[in-house]
């Protein structure tokens, strides 16, 4: 089994964080279609993304892993299979909730297929720390291929997932990916209702403190009301848009929220069908409750990198 020095798994695992914030299609490569189905890629993401949650904090409890599959799901990985809920959460339930697992994946993409479904496909790094003897801290180049089904929530549910282990080695340290993960699928579930076209304000409450600031170019909201004006104005002067993250990074602060760092490339379509393209930096702080689906946004503050501008050709 092949040792790994801790400087190459920390210079290593700053790599795939850079990889799996890192977009494969920028603004100026996106097709209107690839537009008009931004918001439903982000919808897939943010349920990528808290696929892991539960793993890396058990103490949110398993009915938050259960909310995002359906009822017949298929699981197949190294544990064995499992069908339905029953079963998945018999499965892992059982892992030792002493375990540290964190879980790095690299430049997930999502595939639209022609009966309506969804699939990820992502190549990931795993580490787990209590599984091996005497403290050696568990690593694993795993695949995953996940298959999701749309219902009546913007977010689709997994209906099958297969995990296969292409390698394992030993690392030097643990280094833990829950806040990377917990904001991501944060950040993905608020762009997926932004840009969702029925522009439908109610789901928003879920992800915002009780008392939050968004600095926007357009003007700082700090209410709900505020916040369904701002989607139903400025927010709506496009047929569809859709935002790519790149240079993501976030961690916990010492008063317990999340602080978050990213870049979004913006595209829009006019109501004439003219595209815009935009850029800019976001800096947010969350808040977050592990028993909840989601964390919650306490504050945005917006740079303009590039400001709107007609798309090249």
């Amino acid at each position: 089994m092949k040792r790994i020095s801790k400087k190459a798994i920390t210079r290593g695992l700053v790599t795939l964080t850079i990889l799996a914030s890192t977009p494969t299609l920028g603004w100026a490569d996106m097709s209107p279609e690839e537009i008009k189905n931004g918001y439903k890629v982000n919808a897939a993401f943010a349920q990528f993304y808290r696929w892991y949650q539960y793993y890396e904090r058990s103490e949110g409890g398993i009915d938050n892993a259960l909310d995002i599959l359906t009822q017949d799901v298929n699981v197949k990985s190294g544990l064995g299979e499992a069908n339905g809920h029953e079963e998945y959460k018999a499965r892992v339930t059982q892992l030792p909730t002493s375990w540290k697992n964190a879980h790095f994946p690299k430049d997930p993409k999502v595939t639209f297929n022609a009966d309506g479904s969804t699939s990820i496909s992502s190549e990931l790094t795993y580490l787990n720390e209590g599984l091996n003897p005497d403290g050696k801290i568990r690593q694993a180049e795993l695949t995953y291929t996940m298959a999701l089904t749309q219902g009546d929530d913007v977010l689709p549910k997994f209906s099958a997932i297969k995990i296969e282990q292409n390698s394992e080695s030993e690392a030097e340290t643990f280094v833990d990916a829950y806040a990377i993960n917990r904001m991501r699928s944060l950040v993905h579930y608020w762009l997926t209702l932004i840009e969702d076209p029925s522009r439908n304000p109610e789901p928003l409450q879920e992800i915002l403190s009780d008392e939050f600031t968004l600095n926007f170019s357009s003007g700082a909201i700090t209410t709900y009301d505020d916040l369904k004006e701002w989607l139903a104005g400025p927010g709506s002067q496009v047929s569809a848009s859709t935002h790519v993250i790149s240079d993501f990074a976030a961690e916990e602060n010492e008063d317990g929220t999340y602080s978050i760092q990213m870049d979004f490339d913006w595209e829009g379509i006019l109501p004439n069908g003219a595209e815009l393209v935009a850029k800019t930096r976001h800096s947010w702080t969350a808040t977050n409750d592990v028993t909840e689906r989601f964390a919650r946004i306490k504050s945005v503050d917006v740079e303009i990198l590039e400001p709107f501008h007609p798309k090249e050709k």
